[in-house]
């Protein structure tokens, strides 16, 4: 199909940057969802420069903070407008802690005493296999072994008593560490030694992943492996219930396991653009809940994530030929549905039949 371009104050894309898939056509508005809230009273994303000599992420675009209701600011209007409203808001919990870092990066804690000296940190990246491009499908869940199953600092973890893993859905790829409070092996002065700095430490290398070729060699089987395994009677018939209801968004093409065909050739170059593009400080929330001080978590956090920036990922993409695709591709978001101005990237994308008239017949 011929490609054709398309004005937009002044700029000029192409409409043959993403390949169609067969027998549908594609529509941009399908890939994400959150330019409309923005519009409508979104919180902007806070971003911390970290060079004048780095350009801005293609992909960064203002939209509600991921903690919604507990973004501080929105908290404390909800708090305050609740003796006035006739119908009050559904009450916070008293212990519970949020905030949000200078560069965007957004964590909310709860304090909790049962199980005693235990704790669990979740670290979600609101990208997953709907964000895919067509000969992207399935690098999303790559990129989520590759990043953490591949990690050396989650290694540090091994026999301390921590449990680790992950998960890729259709909206997010999600990574935790279900940790003690206290390593059982002392330090070299013979004292305990906290966990929640290691537990952080193996999730902010998910932000920070090399890619490495051998990794991504030895994660390319392990998720061959998994497709060979959930190629079952009972999945395939998931997949075709699910492909008949989404049948009008992405979802219905876009199934997290993804393509073996593709799987096959991607290298280091693919994996990082992919990593990259989605992994950046205001596209993931750091979520912990546990038997631990609110200050010192709030301060570990800090000294952790503080130093990421959308900027340096942005300067990272392995294929600078798809850093205009995926400016354009976060331009192309559009709409303002009740769903978007609640929930950031959730769900991650937008049924045809709420596209503006004239929109989708452009793009």
């Amino acid at each position: 199909t011929p490609s054709k371009s398309i004005s937009n104050n002044g700029r000029t894309r192409s409409s043959s940057l993403v390949m169609k898939d067969d027998n549908s056509k594609f529509s941009f508005a399908n890939l994400f969802s959150g330019e409309g809230a923005a519009a409508s009273g979104a919180t902007p994303t806070r971003v911390r420069r970290s060079s004048a000599t780095l350009e801005p992420h293609p992909s960064q675009r203002d939209h509600i903070n991921p903690l919604n209701a507990l973004y501080p600011p929105n908290k404390q209007a909800i708090e305050e407008s609740a003796g006035t409203s006739t119908t009050p808001p559904l009450p916070f919990h008293p212990a519970v802690q949020s905030g949000v870092l200078s560069n965007g990066f957004s964590y909310v804690f709860l304090p909790n005493r049962s199980p005693p000296n235990r704790f669990e940190a979740h670290l979600q990246v609101f990208s997953g296999s709907s964000d895919e491009l067509e000969p992207q499908q399935g690098i999303a869940h790559l990129t989520e072994h590759v990043a953490y199953m591949g990690s050396r600092k989650r290694e540090r973890l091994f026999g301390t008593g921590s449990q680790t893993n992950a998960y890729t859905d259709f909206h997010h790829t999600v990574f935790y560490a279900a940790c003690p409070t206290y390593s059982p092996n002392t330090g070299s002065f013979g004292s305990p030694q906290p966990m929640l700095p290691m537990a952080l430490d193996a999730l902010c290398d998910v932000m920070e992943a090399r890619c490495d070729p051998s990794r991504i060699e030895k994660e390319r089987q392990a998720v061959l492996s998994e497709m060979t395994m959930v190629n079952t009677i009972e999945y395939r018939v998931e997949c075709q219930i699910l492909s008949t209801l989404h049948r009008e968004n992405r979802l219905a093409k876009r199934f997290p396991i993804g393509k073996e065909s593709l799987i096959q050739k991607w290298d280091r170059d693919d994996v990082k653009t992919w990593h990259r593009t989605h992994y950046r400080p205001d596209n993931v929330l750091l979520y912990i809940v546990g038997d631990l001080d609110p200050q010192y978590v709030q301060q570990t956090i800090e000294d952790k994530f503080g130093h990421l920036t959308a900027e340096k990922q942005g300067s990272e993409i392995a294929l600078p030929e798809l850093k205009g695709d995926a400016s354009d591709l976060a331009d192309a978001v559009v709409g303002n549905t009740l769903k978007q101005r609640q929930s950031w990237h959730y769900p991650p994308v937008r049924h045809d039949f709420c596209v503006v008239e004239g929109v989708k017949d452009l793009l």
